[in-house]
């Protein structure tokens, strides 16, 4: 434990500073996106109807431009060939960009998972899953895990994306690319996003809302299909709950208790868990959209049954509305962590369902494809990410 321990030593404030020292970002050598700066992916109709207008050119252009971002799904000006030459000349003059990036490697797993790693506009690498599956009465659901940021500040200690450091926030269309690159590549329209990638939602939340209401409005995928996680930020799930989405919030707890929760996940200390439980009960009563737990099963760390009992007696203090979703731990190549055995798993959850919990296990898929969270990205990505100075100061970035 003590081994543990030392290696969940960075704080939550850590990661707040970085996020903040990051949004100077325009002024270092490299030149890294920048919102506003001319991308057209992520903007509604009524916004492309008036870009029309703004450039002289008929409203009814602007649901042209729609429809090509999002029906159509072009990658760049010169492929809007419905619109004239000289309009697709203005834009280009103007400075506008689709803001779509290219899919730099491409992995599958015997399921039929695939996990892309997409390159930005900054050369940086990010992951996303594409998760299909088929229900025994014939239906088809493809779910698309996306990021948030680039890499995760707030390094729990079982996952890779935290073990090759953060470099920056993402920008709503580098959300948004996502789900239609995961589009492009099964032929199929996705039905399910979760904000379960790389990265803490909740330390972007400003971008992760406007891509939360671009997927909706604009690619058509209902709010209830769409899950936002967190491993939980001081008030930000409060401010979440004042847009009253009607999309599922889940919260990755890991432990039953507040001295084991901080071995596992390093920013609990900024975050107790009584005060996490509340927020979430708030939560609850705020939009009467279920919370779901997420807790992933480390072998002799906290899948005992005693462990179990706990946080069934945990749930309980929040009443109703809530769900455990258990996750055996995918191994990463340099943990220390083991995947707990079948056995250990089918006990916790009946612990669970013994105290009146509801709980389900979550399948593991695209495990031979280097699913975990990160693997991938850091495997390509050989230099780890610089972490933001507490100064402010960006050091140079590291080439790929």
């Amino acid at each position: 434990m003590a081994v543990l321990q030392h290696a969940c030593s960075a704080p939550l404030a850590r990661a707040l500073r970085a996020r903040a020292a990051a949004s100077i970002a325009s002024s270092h050598p490299v030149r890294l996106p920048r919102e506003g700066s001319g991308v057209l992916l992520g903007l509604s109709e009524p916004e492309l109807r008036q870009l029309a207008l703004d450039l002289d050119q008929q409203s009814y252009r602007g649901k042209q431009l729609h429809d090509l971002l999002y029906k159509t799904k072009a990658k760049e000006i010169q492929d809007f060939s419905h619109l004239p030459q000289a309009f697709r000349e203005s834009l280009r003059e103007a400075g506008w960009r689709v803001g779509r990036s290219p899919v730099h490697h491409v992995v599958s797993a015997a399921d039929g998972t695939l996990k892309i790693l997409i390159k930005l506009e900054d050369n940086r690498l990010i992951e996303t899953v594409g998760i299909p599956v088929e229900d025994g009465n014939g239906s088809f659901r493809l779910t698309a895990c996306v990021s948030s940021q680039v890499g995760c500040p707030l390094r729990c200690s079982f996952c890779a994306t935290g073990k090759g450091g953060f470099s920056r926030n993402l920008l709503p269309h580098e959300i948004v690319e996502q789900v239609l690159a995961i589009e492009d590549l099964f032929k199929h329209r996705v039905t399910n996003v979760v904000f379960m990638g790389m990265g803490e939602p909740m330390l972007n939340l400003k971008s992760v809302l406007k891509a939360h209401t671009c997927l909706n409005k604009d690619v058509q995928i209902g709010q209830r299909m769409m899950t936002i996680s967190t491993v939980g930020v001081p008030n930000t799930i409060k401010m979440l709950a004042t847009h009253k989405l009607q999309s599922t919030l889940a919260v990755s707890l890991h432990a039953p208790n507040q001295k084991l929760r901080e071995t596992i996940v390093p920013s609990a200390k900024s975050y107790p868990l009584n005060a996490l439980i509340d927020d979430c009960k708030h939560y609850f009563l705020e939009t009467r959209r279920r919370v779901t737990f997420e807790y992933t099963l480390l072998a002799g760390i906290n899948d005992g049954v005693e462990h179990a009992a706990e946080l069934a007696e945990l749930i309980h203090i929040c009443g109703r509305g809530y769900h455990v979703n258990l996750i055996p731990f995918n191994p990463i190549e340099g943990s220390e962590y083991r995947r707990p055995y079948k056995k250990a798993v089918l006990a916790f959850m009946a612990t669970l369902e013994s105290k009146k919990i509801t709980v389900s296990v979550r399948q593991t898929r695209g495990l031979d494809a280097s699913a975990a969270c990160g693997q991938l990205r850091n495997a390509h990505q050989k230099s780890p990410l610089v972490e933001v100075e507490p100064s402010g100061t960006l050091p140079q970035l590291s080439s790929i």
